[in-house]
């Protein structure tokens, strides 16, 4: 074992729960058992899927802070409170749009998408004795379905973009400016759609299905998945979400001997990276990606929320927040709205039994200043896009605000887009290296224990078509040697590859066998040091 401690910024993060003054009671949450994580938050408030009669209806309420309580607002709600209530069927997700932290859009089994504006006023005198509770209107209905509607997701870069997953199993996108008919459909799912991701551009999006799949769409051709693999070999719940631009895809599932999991994916090929077994409990596992590099796993009916930091493609146990209380459901805050005066660097909300519950995540530094090491830029709520440029074929970085200044500039383009856009096709399932694109390229890949960064080779015999879907015309990175145009220098850089992974098979192996008689000496050292202390 190497006796060198792995330098980390992030080593001694702490979760930190809010007195209970500063959270909400008495929250009727919704006793539907749709695997949803029932809140969702905004820079400005929070929804909760809330338990109500004679139809579907949820929560919106101020914006809880760890850190102190909420002014003029009770922590212990009252037994009758407005709620977002035209839903025929119960409500099943909700999710704040990223560019107005005031929009709100959510789904229910009724099939029905609504979308939701809070006004400020709406939270004036609550719990007066001259107050009287009014319900939300939507300002927007759409008819997404004839069946339930599990997931609604907006668009991270383009406003006013909003996709819904139900039960048809498809996933369709709308411009909420036109809503009479969805602006792609993506299909392909053969049962229940379980989780939906867009990547941080959205061009392109992952999801996750009962039968097993990660699948990878344009979302703006619609149609078919473009990558396709086998994703948990358990039946239970999947979740994915998108590992900022890091070009990697996070999943948690369960493995065929009900054994929780957490795998990365590379985003271009749908390759597996890594694949570790959390433990043996039966809830569902969601996660959660910070731009700091950690990535949040919070277990439905666990105590507890653990947390890694990825890097050089494996995930390192950082800690975790212990809890008596199980949570139902979770959600994280936007990163634009921390507290970074208290080194604050993720917010978590907590849905446990009757109460939400805001638990900060905080680096222990003393300092005055802001501490710039830990604060990389968050994603704005300024969009890049408006509807009509995204579904013209148009894309646009993400707009990032500096968590210091509040100033907002462009963020890198995405580059994981996979090299064509290849008609859906099953993959090798996640234990190995990585699938194989189009026929056009031919993929040269390290070994699973090695980090996998594909050399894409070009041959003269097939030249690469140029697609007219916006998923190929973004520029893929080539490691170098980018192009190699006579066949036999190929075959010879593949032998050379080949050999380097030999090499560095066999000294990893020397290295393993080295630190292994490391062990034995130091063992032999204790036997014999205690025999003379005995003696």
């Amino acid at each position: 074992m190497s006796r060198f401690v792995r330098a980390s910024k992030y080593r001694h993060v702490f979760g930190q729960a809010a007195k209970k003054e500063h959270g909400y009671d008495n929250v009727k949450v919704s006793g539907s058992a749709w695997d949803t994580n029932l809140v969702s938050a905004s820079g400005r408030y929070i929804s909760v899927n809330w338990n109500a009669s004679g139809g579907g209806a949820f929560a919106i309420l101020p914006l809880p802070s760890p850190f102190a309580a909420v002014p003029n607002f009770p922590h212990k709600l009252p037994d009758v409170i407005p709620l977002a209530r035209s839903h025929t069927a119960p409500v099943l997700d909700t999710d704040w749009s990223p560019h107005n932290d005031s929009i709100v859009a959510s789904g229910g089994e009724d099939g029905k998408v609504m979308i939701w504006k809070v006004e400020s006023s709406a939270f004036e005198d609550w719990g007066q004795d001259h107050w009287v509770p009014e319900d939300f209107d939507p300002v927007a209905r759409i008819d997404a379905s004839p069946r339930k509607i599990g997931q609604v997701l907006f668009h991270p870069t383009a406003s006013n973009v909003l996709a819904s997953a139900s039960s048809e199993h498809t996933v369709k996108l709308w411009d909420l400016a036109d809503t009479d008919r969805p602006r792609s459909v993506l299909t392909g799912h053969s049962d229940t759609i379980q989780c939906l991701a867009f990547n941080p551009t959205g061009t392109l999006m992952a999801t996750t299905c009962r039968d097993k799949k990660l699948r990878l769409f344009d979302p703006r051709t619609g149609g078919e998945a473009v990558r396709i693999t086998e994703a948990h070999g358990g039946i239970k719940g999947a979740r994915v979400v998108w590992m900022g631009d890091l070009d990697k895809i996070a999943t948690t599932g369960f493995s065929k001997m009900s054994d929780r999991q957490v795998s990365i994916w590379e985003a271009g090929g749908l390759g597996s990276v890594k694949t570790i077994t959390i433990d043996q409990s039966a809830g569902v596992v969601m996660p959660f990606w910070s731009d700091n590099g950690i990535l949040f796993l919070a277990g439905k009916g666990d105590g507890n929320i653990r947390y890694y930091e990825y890097e050089s493609d494996s995930l390192f146990a950082l800690a975790e927040h212990k809890s008596p209380d199980p949570q139902r459901g979770i959600c994280f805050l936007p990163r634009r709205a921390l507290n970074v005066s208290d080194c604050e660097i993720a917010r978590a909300y907590k849905v446990s039994g009757s109460s939400v519950e805001p638990i900060a995540f905080i680096v222990p530094r003393k300092a005055d200043s802001f501490q710039s090491d830990i604060y990389p830029a968050a994603a704005s709520s300024e969009s890049s896009l408006s509807a009509s440029e995204f579904f013209a074929g148009k894309t646009a970085p993400l707009k990032l605000v500096s968590l210091e200044n509040g100033a907002v500039f462009n963020g890198a383009q995405s580059t994981s887009t996979p090299s064509a856009p290849a008609p859906a096709q099953t993959h090798a399932p996640a234990s190995t290296a990585f699938s194989a694109p189009p026929p056009v390229t031919k993929a040269v890949t390290m070994p699973t224990h090695v980090p996998q960064t594909p050399v894409l080779l070009r041959s003269e015999s097939a030249p690469v078509p140029r697609p007219a879907s916006p998923i190929s015309e973004s520029p893929v990175i080539l490691t170098p040697p980018t192009q190699v145009d006579d066949e036999g220098k190929t075959t010879v850089l593949e032998a050379e590859v080949d050999r380097l992974n030999s090499e560095l098979r066999a000294a990893r192996e020397k290295i393993r066998n080295m630190e292994l008689q490391v062990e034995g000496l130091k063992a032999n050292a204790r036997k014999a040091a205690q025999a003379l202390m005995e003696a």
